[in-house]
C-alpha cells in the first residue's frame, strides 16, 4: 500500500477521480491545502468531500514554493510519502519539485513548468520542429498590436498561465484585440491567489476539427497511447468545451498522426513518468499542437475512455506518482462509444431549475446527469467554468454515443426565476 501526498487540487470531477482512484487500488492520501474552505464550498449539500477522507488534512502556504519544500521535506520524515500527486494544473510543477526533492517518483520539474507555460511550450515545440499555429508572445500593448499585424486577422488571444480556456478570445480586428488585452490585463492574480504572467500569446486561428491524445508514459519506456478523443468547441469568440466523444470518429491513418504528433510534442518538452492530454487541431496541412497538459483530461474524458476500454486514468495516474506499472490493457467492456455534453447557460439570471431533467435520466444509454442546483446566479458562458451540467452516454456502437448525448441535451431546458446582469470572466 502506498502513502501519496496530495497536493491541492481541482474541486470538479477530478477531485473525486483521483480519491477514489487511490481507495480502489488499496493506497492512502494526506491532502494539503492553502485553503481547506475551498473545499468544504464545493461539497455537495449534506456530503462530505471526498478529498477530505484523506488520512491526514494539512494546511500549508502552498504558493510560497522554497518554504513549502522544506516543510514538506520535515513532513516527509514523519509520514513516510511513497509518491506525490495533483489534479490541479497551477500546482503541477510544485507537485514536481516536492518529488524531486524528496527522491519520489514523478516528471523532471522543468519539463513540468515548461509545459505549463503556454509561451515556454510554444518554443520548445518550435525549437523541435513539432507543428504548431504561427504564435507571437508580447509583454506590452504596443507588442501585442504589432504581432497581431504580423500574424494577421483573425487570430487568439491567450493567457500564458490559465487554464479552462479563461480569456482565450478569438479577435478579428485590433479595437477587439484592444478589448481582450485590456480584460486579460485586469485580472493579475488567478483562482489560487498566485500573481499572473503579464505575457500575451497570439496565434494563429487554427480552423480544424480539435481532438485530444491521452497518453501515459513511465521510466523512459515507449510512451503507451491510450486513445484519442473527439473534442466540440464552441462558444465564440470564446472557445468553450462544449463536448467530447471516445474514441474519436477518425481513420486510422489520421488517427496515427495525431497521436504521433502528441508524441513527438511530449518527447520535444521532455515530459515521462506522467499521464498527459495533448490537444490537437487537425489542419489540411497535418496535425497541429494547440497545448500540452501533464496530468489526466478533464471534463469527464477519462470516464469516456474508463467506459470504452475499461483504462483508468485517474488509477493510471496514481500508479506513476508511485512508480509503479499501471494497468493499461484494455477489456472488452460492451461499450464501444462513450461521449459527454456540457449544458450552457443562454442568458444571465438566478437559475429555477431543468425542465426535462426526468426524461433526461431516465434515457437509453445515460450513465451520467449532472445539474447544477436552483437558485445559482449564472451568465452567458465565457469558458469551462460555466457549465449548467453535464450528460454521458455510451452507445454499443462505434460513434454513437454523440447523437445520444445530443438528443438528451436538447430536451434539457434551463428556467430562470429573475434576470441578472450579464457577467464577465470567471
Amino acid at each position: 500500500m502506498g502513502h501519496l501526498l496530495v497536493i491541492e487540487s481541482w474541486v470538479g470531477a477530478m477531485s473525486r477521480l483521483l480519491p477514489r482512484a487511490i481507495g480502489e487500488a488499496g493506497h492512502r492520501f494526506t491532502f494539503l491545502t492553502r485553503d481547506l474552505h475551498h473545499y468544504l464550498r464545493s461539497a455537495p449539500t449534506g456530503a462530505t468531500h471526498p478529498l477530505l477522507s484523506a488520512e491526514n488534512i494539512l494546511t500549508a502556504e502552498t504558493n510560497d514554493v522554497p518554504a513549502l519544500l522544506d516543510h514538506v521535506e520535515r513532513m516527509h520524515s514523519v509520514l513516510d510519502f511513497d509518491g506525490v500527486l495533483t489534479s490541479c494544473d497551477y500546482y503541477l510543477p510544485t507537485a514536481a519539485r516536492i518529488a524531486d526533492r524528496l527522491g519520489l517518483p514523478g516528471p523532471a520539474p522543468q519539463a513540468v513548468e515548461t509545459a505549463c507555460s503556454k509561451d515556454a511550450t510554444r518554443r520548445a515545440l518550435e525549437a523541435a520542429d513539432v507543428p504548431g499555429p504561427r504564435y507571437a508572445v508580447c509583454q506590452d500593448w504596443p507588442a501585442v498590436a504589432g504581432a497581431a499585424t504580423r500574424i494577421g486577422y483573425p487570430l487568439v488571444v491567450k493567457p500564458v498561465d490559465l487554464c479552462a480556456g479563461m480569456y482565450v478570445r478569438q479577435v478579428a480586428d485590433e479595437q477587439q484585440l484592444a478589448a481582450a488585452y485590456k480584460a486579460l490585463s485586469d485580472f493579475p492574480v488567478n483562482a489560487r491567489g498566485q500573481r499572473r504572467s503579464p505575457a500575451v500569446l497570439l496565434e494563429e486561428l487554427l480552423t480544424g476539427p480539435e481532438v485530444s491524445v491521452e497518453t501515459v508514459s513511465r521510466r523512459g519506456s515507449a510512451c503507451h497511447v491510450v486513445g484519442v478523443t473527439d473534442k466540440s468547441v464552441g462558444g465564440s469568440p470564446a472557445f468553450i468545451e462544449t463536448g467530447h466523444m471516445f474514441p474519436a470518429g477518425l481513420d486510422r491513418r489520421t488517427a496515427a498522426l495525431a497521436a504521433d504528433t502528441a508524441v513527438a510534442a511530449l518527447r520535444a518538452l521532455g515530459l515521462d513518468d506522467v499521464v498527459a492530454h495533448t490537444e490537437i487541431k487537425l489542419e489540411e496541412s497535418g496535425p497541429r499542437v494547440v497545448e500540452v497538459n501533464p496530468r489526466p483530461a478533464g471534463n469527464r474524458i477519462t470516464e469516456l475512455v474508463r467506459h470504452v476500454t475499461g483504462v483508468d486514468l485517474p488509477g493510471a495516474a496514481v500508479e506513476v506518482a508511485l512508480g509503479r506499472p499501471p494497468a493499461l490493457t484494455p477489456r472488452d467492456t460492451g461499450v464501444r462509444s462513450a461521449a459527454v455534453g456540457f449544458l450552457l447557460p443562454d442568458q444571465a439570471g438566478e437559475l429555477a431549475g431543468f425542465d426535462g431533467a426526468e426524461e433526461a435520466a431516465a434515457a437509453d444509454g445515460v450513465r451520467e446527469l449532472t445539474l447544477a442546483d436552483p437558485g445559482r446566479t449564472v451568465r452567458p458562458a465565457t469558458s469551462n467554468n460555466d457549465y449548467l451540467g453535464h450528460v454521458l452516454a455510451v452507445d454499443a456502437e462505434e460513434g454513437a454515443a454523440r447523437d445520444r448525448v445530443a438528443a438528451v441535451l436538447a430536451g434539457l431546458r434551463p428556467r430562470y426565476a429573475t434576470p441578472g446582469p450579464a457577467g464577465g470572466d470567471a
